[in-house]
């Protein structure tokens, strides 16, 4: 029965992830029909990530003793409510609070996800049972955000969101069948709080994050503008490219739930990084070679999702009787980054006019990211609560 409950939690972050990553697939459609600028829908996705990484510590925080079933029923709630917000929204500032909800009720959901999952498996198959949890947003990738392109293209921007709020009355129902009681976390005071990031091994697991998600977002940011003007693919050539990059993805967050539990979270971060870190400097010296350049954009989508699974199971480990605020300040950092990487990559842009830089900016930052996880390592122990 936990299997298929891993497998439900999986289907509803598919959901959850198709509904932030969706956005950026049919901006150009949605600002025309909404008759706004491009740039200003753009801020859909600033007000989503924000929503995510501020509301999600502070939810997590003060629903700790709140059972974990609860707790997944109410964000999948307010999740639905968002989609059909969305669909109601007759101006762009309800459109922005609709997101605001999906961003919190999606970040909140896959923390008690992940406390959940982590609950429900023995010891030895946790990073299994979360990268199974990871799958769900890498098949966003490769099924939800193409999907909500045709409806757009077919219909209208409100369509993909008529069907994320009918598929979150389906996984509301499917959890409240078949997800067991799980109990809450003891509540952590403030000053608790703050003593997990006084400790060294979260604090530079945490910079990890923060390092990782930014150069990833250098990239990733302006990929299909990097498979156009560098590597002279054509649209629909660049659409197929990112169907690639999304089973790539699914690939690696199998490989990494497995991986995991065979070598342990801190080897695994170690391997991925460095993986992350060659295949980004090496892809600007391949850019007259498709077939390389496409192999190691592969690569690095893999060890991307990869690490998902380690980087979570690392956390757990290292402070399980907080896991659900660790996790919430992880995935916040994790937002943070992405913001931030997208920024440095627009920068990038402007300065040499051209995307052609970028996977160097990338591995650079993410040698930071690589520095960051060995002081971590190095410092790592099972961590304890500093007491009052």
């Amino acid at each position: 029965m936990n299997r298929v409950v891993i497998y439900v939690l999986m289907v509803a972050v598919f959901f959850t992830a198709t509904s932030e990553l969706v956005i950026a697939g049919i901006l150009n459609v949605l600002a025309n029909q909404m008759n706004i600028s491009v740039s200003l829908a753009g801020q859909l996705i600033t007000v989503y990530s924000l929503a995510f990484a501020i509301g999600t510590p502070v939810i997590i925080a003060l629903s700790a003793r709140i059972p974990r079933k609860r707790l997944l029923l109410l964000a999948i709630v307010v999740f639905i409510a968002g989609n059909f917000l969305s669909i109601a929204s007759t101006n762009f500032m309800v459109l922005m609070a609709a997101r605001m909800l999906l961003g919190v009720s999606s970040g909140v959901f896959i923390v008690a996800a992940f406390s959940a999952a982590a609950k429900m498996v023995p010891v030895e198959k946790i990073g299994s049972a979360i990268g199974t949890i990871i799958l769900g947003f890498s098949s966003a990738m490769i099924l939800g955000v193409p999907l909500g392109v045709a409806l757009t293209n077919m219909y209208s921007w409100q369509t993909i969101f008529l069907f994320l709020g009918i598929g979150g009355i389906v996984i509301l129902i499917g959890l409240a069948l078949l997800l067991p009681q799980i109990e809450g976390d003891a509540p952590v005071p403030f000053k608790q709080q703050m003593g997990l990031l006084a400790n060294p091994v979260i604090f530079y697991a945490l910079l990890l994050v923060l390092f990782r998600e930014a150069g990833n977002s250098v990239m990733f940011t302006y990929i299909a503008s990097f498979l156009g003007d560098i590597l002279h693919r054509s649209s629909a050539e660049i659409g197929l490219m990112m169907l690639v990059f999304g089973l790539a993805g699914a690939v690696g967050s199998r490989i990494g739930g497995s991986a995991v539990d065979k070598w342990g979270s801190a080897k695994l971060i170690l391997i991925g990084v460095t993986i992350h870190v060659i295949a980004l400097l090496l892809l600007p010296l391949a850019v007259h070679s498709f077939p390389v350049a496409i192999t190691l954009l592969s690569l690095w989508i893999m060890s991307m999702f990869t690490l998902g699974p380690a980087t979570q199971t690392y956390f757990i480990e290292r402070a399980p009787q907080a896991s659900n605020l660790i996790i919430s300040l992880n995935i916040s950092v994790t937002q943070v980054g992405i913001a931030a990487g997208a920024s440095v990559g627009g920068l990038v842009v402007n300065w040499q006019d051209t995307v052609l830089y970028n996977p160097l900016a990338a591995g650079l930052i993410l040698i930071f990211a690589l520095t960051s996880a060995a002081v971590s390592i190095r410092k790592s122990r099972p961590l304890k609560l500093p007491s009052l």
